[in-house]
């Protein structure tokens, strides 16, 4: 059930998607533990997302490292969308009396229509059969969207469309430099796994505690152990 604080928020994500124009994606998302979904969204044919799918990993990140007490809104960080697309993408915090989150209003630019339009009319100005550029020219990639500074504290975020491989990009993100098979990880080694998994906000999805011993083959009752030892 959506929360009623959240109700008016409704309105403001249709206004500001058909203020801003079809390149922004404007997403309204429901923090309750029971829900954590999106609830309103504008424009979703940028993140192919609709009302239903999940919570994205980087909200979940900022949900695990409590962003929202320091900050009001996280600005132009970097996002992925299924097609490849780089967004830019920034996050409001919604809380509630007590300083509390619950929800989130996102708004994702998709400047890849203008990069292509840009293009054109620098072809057309000065087509490109008459550059002469060396072979390190050919294969540069701009990563980042103008204006968004390259650090290593610049969120990235992915856009799943269900529960399910949400939680399995986040745990293969955390496994990827892994060289021993997970059923052949020590105690120590898991632990580490459990915690980079709590820290990139895994924990903070329903279902994630079995979901996590499945692939460890092990009970729920030891991921809650070792949650709780790295708590300490």
């Amino acid at each position: 059930m959506r929360s009623n604080n959240l109700q008016q928020y409704v309105t403001i994500v249709e206004f500001l998607g058909k203020t801003l124009g079809p390149d922004y994606e404007v997403v309204l998302q429901d923090l309750n533990p029971e829900h954590q979904a999106i609830v309103a969204i504008a424009n979703g044919h940028i993140s192919g997302r609709q009302v239903g799918s999940p919570l994205t990993d980087a909200s979940l990140q900022m949900l695990s490292s409590k962003a929202y007490e320091s900050n009001d809104f996280l600005c132009n960080y970097r996002g992925i969308a299924v097609n490849g697309h780089v967004l830019r993408s920034s996050t409001m915090f919604i809380k509630d009396d007590k300083g509390t989150p619950i929800g989130f209003l996102c708004i994702n630019f998709d400047d890849s229509r203008f990069q292509e339009l840009n293009g054109k009319m620098l072809d057309i100005v000065h087509p490109g059969s008459f550059l002469t550029r060396g072979p390190a020219e050919h294969d540069t990639i701009q990563e980042s969207p103008a204006g968004i500074p390259a650090s290593p504290d610049v969120i990235t975020e992915n856009f799943s469309m269900d529960i399910s491989s949400l939680m399995q990009k986040i745990f293969d993100d955390a496994t990827a430099s892994l060289t021993t098979p997970i059923d052949r990880l020590n105690q120590h080694e898991r632990k580490d796994i459990i915690e980079q998994l709590q820290e990139q906000g895994l924990f903070q999805l329903k279902g994630a505690i079995s979901f996590v011993a499945k692939k460890f083959s092990c009970s729920t009752a030891t991921i809650y152990r070792y949650l709780s030892e790295i708590s300490d």
